[in-house]
């Protein structure tokens, strides 16, 4: 078989996992290099499924999913006034389920929503639910660059194939999309935040709009990431000032441009003046005029602007708090169609943060949050960490009514399980359903994944489900806890550094600005009497947080610089706690192996091989970050590892020397494995 076909289909029966269509062990496919995958779709002969009214490609797409995978009775869809474009009602009558939206993407959600209910076992008798999303915006943003490459992309190359388009359209951008409308996914940034200015040539943006059809009949609209410079590079003006008539007349008439290709298309998304971006402070202006004068040009097409609140100039001695003395003053100053990005956490990513206080200080700006499903500081395409549990922790705090929008920084390239490791699809399917309904528990969201995925055996579903839920604290345990954070490798952030020092480098580029270990203690003291960041939470959070007694043992060393003999809720000393938390992190990655090797008989070969060889990597990984992070830490504690902790099995100086070559756009085959 040829192997661009094999690997097609292969692709689609993946992905048609995601969606629902519970594909099985049942025949094989050989590509040319002899190696073999087994796939099987169920066969369906087609249900009775029925609309009457004037047809669009989203309701044309809802038919055939209902009529290749419904295994009920009839099902109407209809359309009907009243209620929101998206939100859909299924419930059933006499003359079997109709599905009811006021839009035609409504019954697009409506069909998956009724096609998952079924193949996850839900009580089909009597049904009658009705689906409303929370947010209006549920966005993937793709970090893909012109030439292929994915900046933190850990899944091969780009889904964008930029030097065929738009001649080649690949039929992976279909199922993508497809895949994004079951899960009710309706946006995506094509090209990375640190943007091509080149993204806005005639010639690129024809090749944008062949995705944006791909895209559009599964109701997800396109947006791209623009350069503050466009107008200086592209445009031949001298000037990118926000205030100059001249930028933003060029601005106005590239945005008629893109429009005129792409009538849905959705808006921008800035980095500006943030880690070498341009932007308007070049100028002295600010964020808010930057944004705005873009967000007038965008205005009469029903466009939008996410500004990305990520920044860290050096306007206080803490990065931590620079994002919100940036945005603050700037309060209520936006344009209506403006929406500040603001990621999770107040630094970038961490396997746990406090949520960003800007969350709760900007009162009068429409905000929507960043998550990350590319798991940058998560052991990348190697570890399994499912991210559910992260999520919620924010939505702990942050009001999902009080965002405008969630955007999920993407986790997808070109390889065949489009994810890099087969449970990096299941970040992909819990930020969707979780950005339709934050409400849903991690539990719920991994179960349907699994199901779907794999199979309903509840011998399978029950372990692999608490594997995936205990994933992510595993992490945590063996790489930063008790509210360590930022102390990877060097530039690409695989694997332990705490040691890092670069001559010239930033000091808040360096694990050591960070972590602050030395012979009193550890940690990093953002107290009223250390660099006040709690002042940045509301009152209460202020109180827990900045007194050492009372804040959550899980935040203590991101806002307390910690004796080491400081006693712990366990009784432990801080030493002992922190010993016990890297041994246990350690544990639980080897249990996953011993839950996964009792999962094969309930899993394909090829699957079931390819994630067992992920595991092993990951429990190396989990001993590599443990003795490097203990033998490192011991040197200002003077304290010795408690008796009944594995001892290290590598040797410091070993570990500081040891470097990963590789970039920041490539996954490691294996960590550190002297």
């Amino acid at each position: 078989m040829n192997r661009m076909k094999c690997l097609y289909l292969i692709a689609f029966a993946i992905c048609a996992s995601v969606l629902g269509f519970n594909f099985a062990v049942a025949g094989e496919l050989a590509d040319e290099d002899g190696s073999r995958l087994w796939l099987r779709g169920d066969k369906y002969n087609g249900a009775e499924v029925l609309f009457r009214g004037s047809m669009t490609p989203s309701i044309e797409i809802a038919l055939s999913e209902l009529r290749g995978g419904w295994r009920g009775g009839p099902v109407r869809l209809e359309l009907k006034k009243g209620g929101g474009k998206e939100s859909f009602r299924i419930f059933s009558d006499k003359n079997g389920i109709k599905i009811t939206s006021a839009g035609d993407a409504g019954l697009l959600y409506g069909a998956y929503h009724l096609l998952r209910m079924q193949n996850t076992g839900a009580d089909m008798s009597n049904i009658d639910v009705s689906e409303t999303p929370a947010f209006d915006l549920r966005i993937l943003n793709h970090w893909d660059n012109p030439d292929g490459s994915i900046e933190r992309g850990y899944a091969g190359h780009s889904l964008w194939r930029w030097d065929e388009l738009p001649g080649v359209v690949s039929p992976r951008y279909r199922e993508y999309a497809r895949a994004n409308a079951s899960v009710g996914i309706n946006g995506a940034v094509l090209n990375n935040v640190n943007a091509s200015p080149t993204i806005l040539t005639k010639d690129n943006l024809v090749k944008v709009k062949a995705i944006a059809d791909e895209l559009r009949p599964y109701g997800v609209k396109t947006y791209i990431s623009v350069n503050f410079a466009s107008p200086m590079v592209v445009g031949g003006l001298p000037t990118a000032d926000p205030l100059d008539k001249g930028v933003g007349r060029w601005w106005k008439d590239k945005v008629d441009e893109i429009y005129g290709l792409i009538p849905d298309f959705g808006g921008f998304l800035v980095k500006a003046n943030s880690e070498g971006q341009p932007g308007p402070c070049d100028y002295g202006r600010t964020h808010a005029e930057g944004a705005n004068m873009l967000a007038a040009a965008l205005a009469r097409h029903g466009g939008i602007v996410m500004w990305r609140a990520f920044v860290y100039s050096a306007s206080d001695s803490d990065r931590a708090k620079q994002a919100s003395l940036e945005f603050q003053p700037l309060d209520g100053e936006f344009a209506p169609n403006v929406i500040v990005q603001i990621k999770n956490g107040p630094i970038d990513f961490q396997p746990r943060e406090p949520y960003s206080p800007l969350f709760t200080s900007l009162e009068h700006t429409p905000t929507m949050v960043e998550m990350q499903l590319t798991q940058e500081y998560l052991g990348f395409s190697n570890h399994i960490a499912y991210l559910a549990p992260l999520w919620k922790e924010f939505f702990d705090f942050v009001s999902p009514s009080s965002l405008k929008g969630i955007a999920g920084v993407a986790n997808t390239g070109d390889d065949v399980n489009w994810c890099g490791h087969h449970f990096g699809q299941s970040n992909w399917y819990a930020f969707g359903r979780m950005a339709w309904d934050p409400g849903l528990t991690s539990g719920e969201v991994a179960e349907e994944w699994l199901k779907q995925t794999f199979c309903s055996d509840s011998a399978f579903v029950t372990p692999v489900k608490g594997m995936m839920l205990d994933s992510r604290e595993a992490v945590v345990d063996y790489m930063m806890p008790l509210g360590l954070h930022h102390i990877f490798a060097w530039g690409h952030h695989y694997g332990p550094e705490p040691w890092c020092e670069v001559p010239g480098a930033r000091h808040d580029w360096l694990p050591s600005y960070y972590h602050r270990a030395d012979k009193q203690g550890i940690g990093f003291d953002r107290s009223a009497t250390g660099s006040n960041a709690v002042s940045q939470y509301p009152d209460s959070l202020c109180r827990l947080y900045g007194d050492v007694s009372t804040c959550p043992e899980e935040y203590l060393l991101w806002f307390h610089h910690v004796p080491w003999g400081h006693k712990m809720r366990s009784g432990r000393t801080l030493w002992d706690e922190l010993c016990h938390r890297y041994d246990h992190g350690v544990s639980e990655a080897r249990r996953f192996q011993c839950v996964w090797d009792m999962a094969e008989p309930y899993v394909d070969s090829h699957r079931f091989r390819d994630v067992q060889s992920k595991l092993r990597i990951q429990s190396r990984d989990a001993v590599w970050w443990k003795d490097a992070c203990l033998q490192y830490f011991a040197t200002f504690s003077g304290m010795p590892i408690p008796y009944g902790i594995e001892r290290p099995v590598h040797d410091l100086d070993d570990m500081m020397k040891f470097k990963l070559d590789i970039t920041n756009e490539e996954c490691p085959e294996s960590g550190f494995n002297k």
